[in-house]
């Protein structure tokens, strides 16, 4: 897809994302650089061979960019700067990765290396899952992949966090607090900034973790965190030195053109030039949400898991965190009902009293209103295919109720973003 307006851009160019394409065009364009940090992950690999081709890469330096994204190296430099992070290990076979799992401990977060979208993730818990799990992943990838083992932390808060710097200076542009548990992908994950359920101890760990990170990378321009957090400590589970697909959510939460900023930096400006020197505090809660075309997956269940799905995202923006998570899940397809029937597909008891309590009915036929399946049932096809609003997570069920409650009490007001915010940045 092509996210530049056709008036932006002097020439836009539909060509692969490989190094002889990009250094072709480099050739014919003869630029006086080339941002690698603003186009997802595929861009990061082109980095190094594009330096060694003799061209000028403007930014984040390629080597730094290595550092951040090669295991080992990253590993050693969480270490130094004493950053806590879950137990992992990386594994050249199926008897290497059994070996080390026994090592590890289950549940374990396993992926082959250099995948994209979390393709092939997977959670498993025990010795027999990740035997099934190696032997799908071996048939059905062409070359040996090495496996990467990570600890999974169970019912841990997952944060995304977009800071940028311009390697004398690191501002936290934005934390986000994930919806769903660790363990479902973090571009399939409702999302909330700032965060509700973490105190100030936390988020100030979050924020010095993420600056010493910036710096000790050398980044100049975006860079993208994620964090688990369980029992109080913070753990850092990747860092990106690049935009991330969160960026144009954050800058519209804060009112600040990060993409703009970080494109500036790379040419040499600073953020003091640039007047964004301190940690936006913002005044309203922004809720995103994911759109997923299940519609368009004939007999699939839709159910969230380490491998993502979505293809869009909606906003929600209010002064209440609740109001601005019903504007998202209604910007996203999902009309939260603020009366009726619900059905229950294996839901906890304490999740089926809170809903009662609420003034919801209980039914076990068609008619509902709202589907809460804590398991892939057969259901959640109907659901989809009539148009139901359906919820699988009790993470994501505790905000829905919240957010039903925060609706009957409060108009649900629609407002633009310049008049939410006030600001030229974004007119």
């Amino acid at each position: 897809t092509v996210s530049t307006d056709y008036d932006t851009a002097d020439r836009l160019y539909f060509e692969p994302l490989t190094f002889e394409d990009t250094l072709n065009l480099i050739e014919r364009e003869e630029p006086l650089g080339t941002i690698v940090t603003l186009g997802g992950q595929t861009p990061l690999k082109l980095a190094r061979p594009l330096k060694a081709a003799g061209a000028r890469l403007l930014g984040t330096d390629p080597d730094a960019i290595h550092a951040a994204e090669e295991r080992e190296a990253f590993n050693r430099l969480v270490q130094r700067l004493e950053i806590p992070q879950p137990r992992g290990a990386v594994a050249g076979d199926p008897e290497e990765a059994i070996r080390l799992a026994r090592e590890l401990g289950y549940p374990l977060m396993v992926r082959p290396s250099y995948v994209l979208g979390g393709r092939a993730m997977a959670v498993v818990r025990d010795e027999s899952e990740l035997k099934s799990y190696l032997d799908e992943v071996y048939a059905e990838l062409a070359e040996t992949p090495s496996i990467l083992l990570d600890q999974y932390l169970e019912g841990a808060v997952e944060l995304d966090v977009d800071a940028i710097a311009d390697g004398e200076r690191a501002v936290v542009a934005g934390i986000m607090e994930h919806v769903e548990e660790a363990g479902v992908h973090s571009g399939d994950s409702a999302v909330i900034l700032p965060p509700v359920h973490l105190g100030e101890e936390v988020l100030e760990r979050v924020r010095d973790y993420t600056r010493k990170l910036a710096l000790a990378i050398g980044v100049r321009g975006l860079l993208n965190v994620q964090y688990a957090v369980k029992d109080g400590v913070v753990y850092v589970l990747e860092a990106n030195p690049r935009a991330s697909r969160t960026v144009p959510f954050v800058s519209k939460a804060i009112g600040h053109p990060l993409a703009k900023y970080a494109a500036l930096i790379a040419v040499g400006r600073t953020l003091e030039d640039l007047g964004f020197t301190e940690d936006p505090s913002p005044s309203l809660y922004a809720a995103k949400e994911v759109v997923i075309p299940w519609i368009k997956f004939p007999g699939v269940i839709p159910w969230l898991g380490p491998e993502m799905r979505s293809t869009g995202e909606s906003m929600g923006l209010d002064e209440d965190p609740y109001l601005a998570y019903y504007k998202a899940e209604l910007g996203a397809g999902q009309a939260l009902p603020l009366s009726g029937k619900v059905r229950f597909v294996a839901v906890d008891e304490a999740t089926r009293a809170a809903y009662l309590e609420a003034g919801f009915e209980a039914t076990e036929g068609e008619d509902y209103d709202l589907l809460l399946a804590f398991a892939p049932d057969p259901e959640l096809r109907r659901a989809v295919e009539t148009g139901k609003p359906f919820v699988t997570t009790p993470a994501a069920a505790r905000w829905s109720l919240k957010a039903i409650e925060a609706a009957r009490k409060a108009p649900v007001r629609v407002r633009s973003l310049q008049d939410w915010h006030k600001s030229p940045a974004l007119g």
